[in-house]
């Protein structure tokens, strides 16, 4: 697979706040997508689950699947209930023809809490890794046996959400077990991108381009603010309307040999940023970016 270039739809509609963009239909979504210049989407909430129905509608906008989130709660239960659990979303994206599968631990987590705090965000303990870690290898495993790639995506709010931990997590995990490198969540957790990106880019199985807005997310991390309330505030935007530095990082993925979707991803209040506006922007960007690091 060469590189190709998606979007998230939480530039239009939120998922862990559904009042935002929640007058914008699917095909508004999809079709300013195309517009903007993507070959692919991520799923959202406004997504038919099935193959049968979902595969039409993407055809029709000429945008393929690139992949869809999944919350495990791997530190809850064992694989096999994991493996049930996830049944209808491993089945749509492999009918759908992806090939990773975006997926967090969200044991505990409070990303989706609208008061409470990022300070009080959940920590393992060396009891809960021993736990975590086999059990997602084996997941990663079977996963792999249907032609998809755990790609695991760090995420404010969770329990792998700091470089340390991304680190931890690459360390005690098998090959198998891919990582989700998101540019934004990184930047935000106070890591470095660039040195994630160099130090584990043989298990990068799928990218997100969020961007950050350096002076919004100092006062988040000033304020202590929840997640979602600093998404409210802008503290992600797509990229080349922030901080984070993509052709270098793009740079390291293209000599790491990575091939696969870059995907951008910024949650933002559609009504503040205007959903075509940012995604004809963050995709331009990044092309123009991608362009030059593949091609050398």
């Amino acid at each position: 697979m060469s590189i190709r270039l998606a979007i998230n739809p939480l530039t239009w509609t939120n998922d862990d706040m559904p009042e935002l963009g929640a007058e914008t239909p699917l095909e508004t979504c999809l079709a300013e997508a195309k517009q903007a210049g993507f070959a692919g989407v991520e799923l959202g909430n406004k997504f038919p689950r099935d193959a049968a129905t979902l595969g039409p509608i993407l055809a029709r906008h000429g945008l393929a699947l690139a992949s869809g989130w999944y919350g495990s709660r791997l530190l809850e239960r064992d694989v096999d209930a994991e493996m049930s659990a996830a049944e209808p979303h491993l089945a749509l994206l492999q009918a759908m023809g992806c090939g990773a599968c975006v997926f967090a631990e969200v044991s505990r987590a409070i990303h989706g809490e609208r008061t409470t705090p990022l300070s009080h965000r959940p920590v393992l303990s060396d009891a809960d890794w021993a736990v975590l870690a086999p059990r997602m290898t084996e997941m990663a495993q079977r996963m792999s046996s249907r032609g998809l790639r755990l790609a695991y995506h760090h995420h404010m709010g969770t329990v792998v959400q700091s470089e340390a931990e991304i680190d931890r997590l690459m360390a005690e995990t098998g090959p198998e077990v891919g990582l989700l490198l998101d540019t934004g969540h990184l930047a935000y957790a106070g890591g470095d991108p660039l040195r994630a990106a160099r130090r584990h880019v043989g298990r990068v199985a799928h990218v997100h381009c969020k961007d950050v807005r350096a002076a919004t997310m100092a006062a988040a991390l000033r304020q202590d603010l929840p997640f979602l309330a600093a998404v409210l505030e802008g503290v992600f935007t797509v990229p080349g309307d922030g901080a984070v530095d993509f052709a270098t990082v793009f740079g390291v993925l293209a000599e790491g040999g990575y091939a696969g979707w870059l995907v951008v991803e910024a949650e933002q209040d559609p009504a503040k940023a205007h959903p075509l506006t940012y995604a004809r922007l963050g995709h331009d960007h990044a092309a123009a970016l991608a362009a030059r690091a593949f091609t050398r």
